[in-house]
């Protein structure tokens, strides 16, 4: 389980820096698309049906929830309960249980309710899931976490900025503020070497080229620069330091702090963590679960694709050798065809 999370995290941030463009004209890579000849009643009644077999008929809960869009499993929801007269999702949290029942339900967010709700268990109660805060504020775009934000105070009552603040410390907290008050600048198509330039000198001077490290010059330019912009950045920083950006932030900063820079930059290389293959359990379990639900309407197509030309095997095939049961299947169809 944590070989899977692992790659798909890795792509996750790969395709965010391949597939960055202005924000009205982003384009999407989903293997989730809106069903061709859609009729919302007939798939109602199939859901009815298989929550009334005996024993439970998961295979068509699978087959109907996972080839619909979130726009259409809503529209079933709305036709299951007229139909049954009860609530589809309560239905199923009653139907289901264990890890397809928390990928069907993930399902029945959309995007934006699922990386909310998500964050929102990562910081209540004792303790905080950093892992979770780190993989989802750090590989959002400014429209994902301007609408991440709508949906967290209308779910919860809550200001996402105070709730994070109030979880997290030191210079993480600063990065994650940085990050979700959306200063991230939009890419352009201009191409500015002299800024490009001013950047890289500024994150080498900020961190290898003194004793300790400007954190705060480090978090303004990670947090505020386009992504294709540090793209271009964080090469031109190796004319000007003996090591390269990713090697500077492993020596120069530690922990949460090192990972949320990494993430950003998209250099975080997981390979070490490959050894360790499927026998993670628990959090790397819910971690998959989180990354496939919540990219299979956006980008999950390109994390395919760039998966499989990384590592010589498909995602689909990893799934199949490293999961089981109805939440494999779940997985493998969440995933589409090679």
């Amino acid at each position: 389980m944590l070989f899977i999370y692992n790659c798909i995290l890795m792509f996750v941030f790969i395709s965010l820096l391949c597939a960055f463009h202005p924000q009205s004209t982003e384009p999407k890579y989903p293997t989730v698309v809106p069903a061709p000849d859609f009729d919302p009643d007939r798939d109602a009644a199939r859901i009815e049906n298989a929550i009334k077999t005996k024993g439970v008929d998961e295979q068509t809960i699978i087959d109907v929830l996972t080839k619909r869009t979130y726009a259409q499993r809503r529209d079933i929801a709305f036709a299951y309960e007229r139909r049954a007269k009860k609530d589809m999702i309560s239905a199923l949290k009653g139907a289901l249980s264990g890890s397809l029942e928390t990928v069907i339900l993930g399902l029945m967010k959309s995007t934006a309710q699922f990386d909310a709700t998500e964050i929102r268990a990562s910081i209540k109660g004792l303790g905080t899931d950093e892992e979770t805060l780190i993989e989802i504020l750090c590989s959002r775009s400014n429209d994902e976490l301007v609408e991440i934000k709508k949906v967290y105070k209308e779910l919860f009552k809550k200001e996402l900025e105070k709730d994070v603040a109030g979880d997290t410390s030191g210079n993480f907290a600063k990065l994650l503020l940085a990050l979700v008050q959306t200063k991230r600048a939009d890419p352009s198509p201009i191409i500015d070497n002299e800024k490009i330039d001013e950047d890289a000198r500024a994150l080498y001077d900020a961190g290898v080229k003194i004793k300790g490290t400007d954190v705060p010059t480090w978090i303004s330019i990670m947090s505020e620069r386009s992504v294709p912009h540090l793209q271009k950045v964080f090469q031109r920083y190796k004319s000007y330091s003996p090591y390269d950006m990713q090697e500077s932030i492993i020596k120069e900063v530690k922990g949460d702090l090192q990972k949320s820079f990494l993430t950003l930059g998209s250099m975080y290389n997981l390979s070490a963590d490959l050894s360790l293959s499927a026998q993670s359990k628990g959090a790397k379990e819910k971690a998959v679960t989180r990354i496939i639900v919540s990219r299979c309407e956006v980008d999950l197509k390109k994390i395919c694709s760039e998966y499989k030309a990384n590592f010589g095997q498909s995602l689909q095939k990893t799934i199949l050798e490293h999961t089981k049961g109805d939440y494999q299947k779940a997985l493998f169809s969440l995933c589409g065809p090679e």
